[in-house]
């Protein structure tokens, strides 16, 4: 089953946007990439605010865009759950899957309606993959993804 743990959100200031989500919601930065890239998380997701100068990718329109860029989904299988996304009538774009676990990999897709997202069965820094339920029917992170966002 696939888990929705990644946003990535087109961003005019990643520095100005780390401080909106550090501030707001007690997000912590799980890492970046240059100046451009910030990986924030809440123990469960990882947000990437990406500063692409308006412009993610495949944007072919003139006019800049900033809000949600792509999502990603943390899947069991990462051969099946690509065989299920074309038969279902999503597009590869790019990127190849790792079997070694420590390497970090995302393949990209565009949905039939064109939104662009990424499956791995690596994950994300900052995120979990497996949420659990807690006895009064919240849900709590696991241990281990309290003490990456820590």
């Amino acid at each position: 089953m696939a888990k929705l743990r990644h946003i990535a959100l087109s961003v005019a200031d990643t520095k100005k946007a780390r401080k909106f989500f550090e501030e707001a919601f007690d997000f912590k930065m799980v890492g970046e990439v240059g100046e451009r890239v910030c990986y924030m998380s809440d123990g469960t997701m990882n947000v990437a605010l990406i500063n692409r100068g308006g412009k993610p990718l495949g944007w072919e329109k003139e006019e800049l865009f900033f809000g949600v860029d792509h999502f990603g989904m943390w899947v069991d299988d990462i051969n099946e759950a690509r065989r299920k996304v074309e038969a279902a009538g999503g597009t590869y774009v790019m990127g190849n899957a790792s079997d070694d676990a420590n390497i970090f990999y995302e393949i990209k897709y565009r949905d039939t309606l064109g939104n662009l997202f990424d499956l791995t069965a690596n994950g994300w820094v900052g995120a979990v993959k497996d949420v659990v339920p807690a006895a009064d029917g919240t849900t709590q992170a696991t241990e281990a993804a309290k003490e990456a966002a820590e």
